[in-house]
């Protein structure tokens, strides 16, 4: 009876596994919208009890164990729970006290119904931990699972609509630090290790989860009623003198308005925070524990003002992540958008009490629009919304449309609604949907109650449509020169029929004042009545209060006035307004550089020398040919180099000293950014910390210094901090004299584990694709792109954008174009998110190759 009863129960259990067998092998890999749409809809109250061992040798595997309790409304088919890894990694499962045969098939362990029950599940898995997101280092490590990358990490639900709690026990070296999105309750030593043992976690969706641990300098402040806890490598103490404070502080200025606007008191239990050297992004918002890139915090006095204003922009940016995207979540990574949106968007509303000295409409302006435009303008763009099927395509979600277009769009909403009424929506779908998820309909849905005007139609023309309006004026005169009849256009630049209604103003110039009028563009063409009757204008400028989205109007000639403007809102978008018709091809390139040049040396304003700077180093690397560029260099640095020499606040000068530095390449440059970086040349006010002497012994080496070798090593030997060694070291292959030195480290980038650090990597493909270089770089264009569908899968999710923009986005010459369309021919079924953004990094070779047919090789 008893070895009958076995062959029974192996006979029901094979039959068992080959039926979850045969659903697994119609199961996809990653996470489809289907499968989380049905996991929604049947699993909940979701608690992850995940144990690591970090051991003291990176190389070592990590074991690690997960004790997962969940509820299971009806017994359907399998669950599945998602793990991205090698078979070979699970050690073991047990389902509801019951060990069971490993099934792991399409990145899914297999679950079968069998040993399920309706109600409470417990399972237990002991595996060893993914790589691929856990970011180890020699003497630290940090998680970062954003957008599914916990499934590279444990065992899961990776889906924003399927929160957990969780509870973490982490042993590490003695000397190692632990933080994580919940609070410490026991630390337990155990010989050379300490298990560190953590409460309960606030409930939060998988790609929140976090904990960073290692050897870290911790500090521990209470700026109001809540204690705020910061982990730290940096080694400078005039930058952690200068900056913890300050830090601290802009946390909870944040965090006081965050409760103010949304009526919703902080939602989690802690507020701390680590700075990771060379962290991927600028920040991560992991519940309790928000990631951040160090040298994004650690200022010192020769910080600009503009350094200083993107470090509060970033911190408000993460913090109001707490409510909008932590707290109410979006349901699918669709609207992924919507939390950057409102992080982006909100961070530039915590600004204005912070930094009451800056105006404010100019710094929006300056953040949003010149980035937006960036992939708008492209043959690459997308919706501010998308489609999206299985999460492992998340990552290409992201991108300036999301980070910048998106609140140009929400700052529209708040004008057609009216301040109070969009406030008053904004605290409604905070209460609504606290501590669960939310889709944009939902929100329009709220906001279209307050609004006499149909949200949805506006909306869909917003949020679900790509692309950019160009306007075009048509204006007639009467004999008394008097405007007769003035009529305003726009047309999608993708030759759509699609129209964008928005409000923006127009600024009249006369010889002796100005007028404002008032556009509500809400159609493709419109009479502007106010203007009937006006006399005949000296120019006229569009957008003067940078409000509406587009590309306006602009005459070669009308340049000229754009520095006399006394309003530096509309000054500052002229400037940008003549960037985009540069590139439309209705400004040339040396009028647009000649521009920037006098704006450079005339602007008294940083925000907008920044700004200028940006724009004239784009001109002058990518649209003037060699011989402009040879000529315009000696005029710009002279010109500038003119100006450091005078009484100028240290914020001014440390801005066109970052111009200088950026085409500082020939001659009489070069000696003075060497006399510079040798410290025999010093320039009054011009305040220069340790970083940027590196920075500029690497400009030095780039630009071929005949002492390059020398500055390089003199460099590496003034380095104390063990993080900023090792980045230089990583980055001197890349910047070397010798060509097969260069190709040598190129080839090694093939390899994924030498890719780990993807901001370095960054940072030494712009060297290696430097335009000086391109004539030997070019020759590593064509492997650049054969390895971009890598880049992705194993990159997080700016890499491959940035991997684009530091390859083929350096380039203009027409034999990298030919190399680009060879590859984009040869590729027909390259991924379609991928070759969005291969379009997108590849735009200014595009249009160059449009401008300049034949090329012009006029100095005029």
């Amino acid at each position: 009876m008893k070895n009958l009863f076995y062959a029974s129960f192996l006979v029901v259990l094979l039959i068992s596994c080959s039926n979850d067998n045969e659903v697994a092998k119609q199961v996809e890999s990653g996470v489809s919208e289907a499968m989380a749409t049905q996991r929604a809809s049947l699993i909940s109250k979701v608690h992850y009890n995940l144990s690591f061992d970090i051991p003291k040798q990176q190389e070592d595997p990590i074991s690690s164990k997960l004790i997962l309790d969940f509820d299971l409304k009806q017994l359907q088919e399998p669950v599945y729970l998602d793990f991205k890894e090698e078979t070979s990694k699970i050690k073991s499962v047990s389902i509801n006290e019951t060990d069971v045969a490993i099934l792991h098939k399409n990145e899914h362990i297999i679950l079968p119904k069998e040993y399920l029950i309706k109600g409470n599940n417990t399972i237990t898995i002991e595996f060893y931990a993914g790589e691929l997101s856990l970011n180890r280092n020699e003497d630290y490590l940090y998680t970062l699972l954003v957008p599914d990358r916990a499934r590279t990490l444990f065992p899961c639900f990776d889906q924003p609509n399927i929160k957990g709690i969780y509870t973490l026990n982490i042993s590490a070296p003695n000397d190692w630090k632990v933080l994580c999105g919940s609070k410490e309750i026991k630390q337990t030593q155990q010989g050379e290790y300490t298990r560190h043992e953590f409460g309960a976690s606030d409930q939060m969706s998988t790609y929140l989860f976090s904990f960073v641990t290692g050897k870290f300098e911790s500090v521990t402040q209470k700026p109001a009623t809540m204690d705020m806890t910061m982990l730290y490598r940096e080694t400078d103490s005039t930058k952690i003198k200068y900056s913890l404070d300050s830090i601290f502080n802009l946390h909870q200025q944040s965090l006081s308005f965050l409760e103010a606007y949304t009526a919703y008191l902080f939602p989690f239990q802690k507020m701390d925070f680590a700075s990771i050297p060379g962290f991927q992004y600028g920040g991560m918002e992991h519940v309790g524990a928000i990631q951040y890139r160090e040298n994004s915090l650690f200022l010192d006095e020769s910080a600009t003002a503009n350094n200083k204003l993107s470090r509060a922009k970033l911190i408000a940016h993460e913090t109001s992540h707490m409510w909008f995207g932590d707290l109410v979540t979006m349901n699918w990574f669709n609207d992924v958008w919507m939390k950057e949106m409102f992080a982006n968007f909100m961070a530039d509303k915590i600004m204005n009490p912070a930094f009451p000295d800056i105006d404010h409409q100019l710094a929006f302006m300056i953040t949003h629009y010149p980035n937006a435009y960036s992939e708008d303008r492209t043959l690459g763009t997308n919706p501010i919304r998308q489609d999206l099927e299985n999460l492992n395509n998340a990552g290409s979600l992201y991108g300036s449309i999301i980070y910048n277009k998106a609140p140009i769009m929400m700052r529209q909403l708040e004008t057609v609604l009216g301040k109070e009424a969009f406030q008053k929506g904004i605290q409604e779908y905070i209460k609504t949907f606290a501590f669960k998820n939310a889709v944009w309909g939902e929100l329009i849905t709220i906001l279209d109650k307050k609004s006499s005007i149909d949200m949805v139609a506006w909306s869909d023309v917003w949020v679900n449509n790509s692309s950019r309006p160009i306007f075009s004026d048509s204006i007639e005169y009467d004999g008394d020169n008097k405007i007769a009849s003035f009529k305003l256009s726009q047309k999608a630049e993708d030759i759509s029929d699609h129209s964008w209604p928005q409000t923006f103003e127009v600024l009249f110039l006369y010889p002796d004042e100005t007028k404002t009028l008032t556009v509500n563009m809400i159609a493709n063409e419109l009479i502007l009545d106010e203007a009937i009757g006006l006399s005949k204008p000296t120019s006229i400028l569009y957008n003067s209060n940078a409000e509406g989205y587009g590309v306006f109007p602009l005459k070669e000639k009308d340049l000229e006035i754009i520095p006399k403007i006394n309003d530096q809102v509309a000054r500052g978008y002229a400037y940008i307004n003549v960037y985009e018709n540069m590139l439309n091809g209705s400004i040339t390139p040396t009028a647009a550089i000649k521009l920037y040049s006098k704006g450079l040396v005339n602007e008294k304003n940083e925000l907008l020398i920044n700004l200028i700077s940006r724009y004239s180093t784009s001109v002058f690397w990518k649209y003037l040919t060699a011989e402009q560029r040879l000529f315009y260099q000696k005029e710009i640095s002279e010109q500038v180099w003119s100006k450091l020499q005078e009484e100028l606040p240290a914020n001014i000068k440390k801005t066109l000293y970052a111009t200088y530095t950026s085409i500082g390449y020939t001659d009489v440059s070069l000696k003075h950014l060497y006399e510079i970086w040798n410290k025999k040349l010093v320039i009054k006010d011009l305040k220069l910390n340790d970083d940027n002497y590196t920075e500029l012994a690497m400009d030095l080496a780039l630009y071929g210094h005949p002492e390059s070798k020398n500055i390089l090593k003199r460099a590496e030997q003034t380095i104390s901090n063990n993080d900023k060694l090792n980045r230089l070291k990583f980055l001197l292959p890349s910047l070397s004299k010798d060509q097969q030195t260069r190709n040598d480290f190129f080839e090694s980038l093939k390899q994924e584990e030498n890719r780990a650090k993807e901001s370095w990597v960054a940072n030494a493909m712009n060297n290696l694709n430097h335009p000086l270089l391109q004539k030997e770089s070019i020759q590593y264009l064509r492997a650049s792109l054969d390895l971009l569908d890598e880049i992705q899968k194993t990159g997080d999710i700016f890499f491959p954008k940035r991997w684009l923009s530091s390859t083929i986005g350096n380039y203009s010459s027409p034999e990298a174009y030919e190399i680009l369309q060879s590859y984009l021919e040869e590729n027909p079924n390259l991924n379609s998110s991928l070759k969005l953004k291969v379009l997108q990094a590849s735009d200014d070779l595009r249009r160059v190759q449009l401008l300049h047919k034949p090329i012009d090789s006029s100095l005029d």
